[in-house]
């Protein structure tokens, strides 16, 4: 009984991950057939996050009507405070993105790996193993390899630049604390998060387009086949944005950092394949680094569970039944007076 809930419990987590994969590449091709000149040229990044929230919430809340879904409590000054994070990350990324070439902008988002360790050991106390280090900064090699060519930066992009990482790595941690702290599962969170991101980007994120490309989305020439990009991204988005909740939920957000670099590999080699984009011998080499790295730390990951699994004892993990029936026994004897009210938190 014991063997199957493992294994059903792995094939939910390889689903988690696929989802997530084949969603956030999904996205990027979307993405990349709409707003590139050769596309469709629909340059406001920050209003079309504002439509993939504005989905993602309707789903939820369709979700929640019918049954689907249960809605627990969540203080609204946290719903609000991560929603606030959430939506710094994104103009920051948009914002490093315009003022720092590619090259520095991909040593940003590498950062954000070692940023999250720091972040996690901070806040959480979480140590991590030599292997575990280790394979953190080959997948970081690999991916600086086929990755970053021209590394510029200005005082203005460097800001920007720091500001999304901090944001982003912050966000990525709250999804997983959140969950814990409240015990909600990752949909239900994300179907609090996404109506309050919506607003405020559908509200906002025109006049952020408006300084990043000079032209407000009033002025757009809509076409029907950038209708359907625009509906197709924001679908693939509801999928991307359930399935990095319910990765950060399932791992960490160490994890869904290193693991996500398998996109960055997808998306490369899809950008080979149907947009021509320029193949090296140092974007190959660069790949097989990467997923060398990957590799090693799923392995590393798993030997750090075996660890601690040896060096907690086997008794401390459950009662035996006798145990259970002395603690109903001395529950049942409790006198009301003698209890001592109190907050509970939630591990």
């Amino acid at each position: 009984m014991e063997s199957e809930k493992k294994q059903s419990s792995s094939v939910s987590d390889v689903g988690a991950w696929g989802m997530n994969i084949v969603s956030s590449v999904g996205i990027i091709m979307a993405n990349k057939q709409l707003m590139s000149s050769s596309g469709f040229g629909f340059s406001f990044a920050t209003t079309l996050t504002g439509f993939h929230f504005a989905l993602t919430a309707l789903v939820g809340m369709v979700s929640n009507a019918t049954g689907l879904s249960a809605s627990k409590h969540i203080p609204l000054w946290e719903l609000l405070w991560f929603s606030a994070v959430a939506n710094v990350s994104i103009a920051a990324m948009n914002f490093s993105l315009m003022l720092n070439s590619v090259g520095f902008y991909q040593i940003s988002k590498l950062s954000m790996i070692p940023v999250v360790c720091v972040m996690e050991w901070i806040l959480h106390s979480k140590h991590y193993s030599r292997e575990v280090k280790a394979s953190v900064m080959v997948v970081v090699v690999g991916v600086g390899i086929c990755t970053v060519t021209d590394v510029k930066v200005n005082a203005k992009g460097f800001i920007c630049a720091c500001t999304a990482v901090f944001s982003t790595s912050l966000q990525q941690i709250s999804i997983g604390s959140l969950q814990k702290k409240y015990s909600v599962g990752s949909f239900e969170l994300l179907s609090k998060t996404a109506p309050i991101q919506a607003l405020s980007l559908l509200i906002f994120g025109p006049f952020v387009d408006y300084f990043l490309s000079g032209k407000f989305i009033t002025t757009y020439q809509m076409t029907y086949g950038a209708i359907f990009c625009i509906l197709l991204s924001c679908a693939l988005a509801v999928f991307c944005n359930i399935s990095q909740y319910l990765c950060i939920g399932r791992f960490s957000a160490t994890s869904f950092q290193v693991l996500g670099h398998m996109k960055t590999v997808c998306v490369l080699t899809l950008g080979w394949l149907l947009f021509d984009s320029e193949m090296t011998f140092k974007n190959i080499s660069g790949m097989v680094v990467a997923v060398v790295g990957m590799v090693i730390y799923s392995w590393a990951v798993d030997l750090e569970k075996q660890r601690n699994a040896k060096s907690t004892p086997q008794g401390k993990n459950s009662m035996t039944e006798d145990e259970i029936k002395l603690l109903k026994e001395g529950v049942e004897h409790i006198d009301l007076k003698d209890v001592e009210l109190g907050e509970t938190t939630k591990v």
